[in-house]
């Protein structure tokens, strides 16, 4: 240990007046405040950060709720897939066009629930369409899109039927009580 002290004594004196050491002046203590009073106050611009942090929030809910239609875009997929996507989306929509026009507050459970498993079968239908882009048409695959839309359009149909009966049930109650 004395040995290492030794070398460590013997290399600060060989390189002694190699140090470059400079005394700083007098002042100096003076001008580093008058630097540090002179400095200008930082802009504030947390408006500005505030409204682009609301445009990216904005945008970005757009595009989540842009998100939610129904990927039917075939153009990947044969002329006859194509049709028939279209004709079923036009029956499926005038079902639907059909239902909403049956809104009432007797049928307006009736109604979302039929709304909610619609977006299951939307869901469904999505992975049907992955599953084509992925794979290709082949008869499994085109027998399922073709089942998933049968099911849409019965299910809707069925919906239909039962609010008309209730609303017939209703009247004919309505009836017999007066």
């Amino acid at each position: 240990m004395k040995k290492e002290n030794d070398d460590l004594d013997q290399l600060f004196e060989k390189f002694e007046n190699q140090w470059d050491v400079k005394r700083m002046n007098a002042d100096h203590q003076v001008d580093f405040l008058n630097k540090l009073n002179k400095r200008q106050p930082k802009k504030k611009n947390h408006a500005v950060w505030a409204i682009a942090a609301s445009i990216v929030v904005l945008l970005g809910i757009s595009l989540f709720y842009n998100n939610t239609e129904k990927p039917t875009e075939f153009k990947f997929a044969s002329k006859e897939t194509q049709r028939t996507d279209s004709i079923f989306s036009i029956l499926i929509d005038n079902e639907l066009v059909k239902l909403k026009e049956k809104s009432s507050p007797e049928n307006e459970q009736i109604i979302n629930d039929a709304l909610k498993q619609m977006k299951v079968f939307d869901a469904d239908y999505a992975k049907i369409i992955k599953e084509v882009q992925k794979n290709g048409e082949n008869k499994q695959i085109i027998y399922a899109m073709i089942s998933n839309l049968q099911t849409r359009i019965s299910f809707l149909q069925t919906v239909l039927q039962r609010i008309e009966e209730n609303e017939k049930f209703k009247n004919t109650t309505h009836e017999k009580t007066l």
